[in-house]
């Protein structure tokens, strides 16, 4: 059975729906978490992908948590290998940083469910094609990147230019979250209700329609985390 690595850097983050498409897949996984004390490997050796998931973390914030460097240097080793890759948010900066690109705060939080549009490449994207050009998307970040030379942009929103990117043949950055469930919500909009309060976030309002987007976001996400698992070869 294969293995991948994943990247965890908050209890809260977990695969989520990633897990459905990698079980389906018979792949296993081992989750490396940094933020509780556990080494980043240098390589991955033994795993044939890696998986990068969200955080609180600013990848400019290496100072305050070391291990981000060690993940960058995961991440290069990884592409390097030509193993796959797939970073959600903190993840999908980590990537974007990892190939020289500038991350930074965006001035402003996107939280909640926004639109995301494909781009007009993602027509025939292996992991995209075939999926609305518009769809409803849960959004946790403040974050943002710039597009890393030689990607080539898949996504965005109303308030990110960039929203996601592939690079080479198997490496896929996404900004949004398609992999969310409804309990993973919640957690997050409970631990975040006092900065929620602070920037105006009606948190409420977010759970509300969790459930109808997350049965709608479904297919999109066994679409795409189903055909980033096939790519994985041991």
């Amino acid at each position: 059975m294969s293995k991948l690595v994943v990247l965890q850097h908050h209890p809260g983050e977990t695969l989520g729906m990633i897990s459905e498409a990698l079980e389906s897949a018979a792949l296993a996984w081992q989750y490396v978490r940094g933020y509780a004390g556990q080494p980043v490997p240098s390589d991955l050796k033994g795993a044939e992908g890696l998986i990068v998931m969200g955080g609180p973390q600013g990848v400019y914030e290496d100072d305050k948590y070391p291990y981000l460097r060690d993940e960058i240097a995961l991440i290069r080793a990884a592409i390097a290998a030509r193993k796959p890759v797939l970073g959600v948010c903190l993840g999908s900066q980590l990537i974007a940083a990892a190939l020289g690109a500038r991350v930074a705060p965006a001035g402003v939080r996107e939280m909640g469910w926004y639109p995301v549009r494909l781009a007009s490449a993602a027509k025939d994207d292996p992991l995209m094609r075939g999926l609305p050009e518009e769809f409803t998307a849960c959004h946790w970040h403040g974050d943002q990147f710039d597009l890393p030379n030689g990607a080539t942009a898949l996504a965005s929103s109303a308030m990110t230019a960039c929203q996601g990117f592939s690079y080479g043949e198997n490496v896929y950055a996404l900004l949004f979250h398609v992999e969310i469930t409804e309990a993973m919500l919640g957690g997050w909009v409970r631990a975040s209700a006092a900065d929620l309060a602070r920037d105006g976030i009606d948190g409420d309002a977010i759970l509300a329609v969790a459930g109808q987007n997350v049965s709608a976001m479904a297919p999109i996400a066994g679409t795409i985390f189903g055909r980033w698992a096939a790519m994985v070869r041991p």
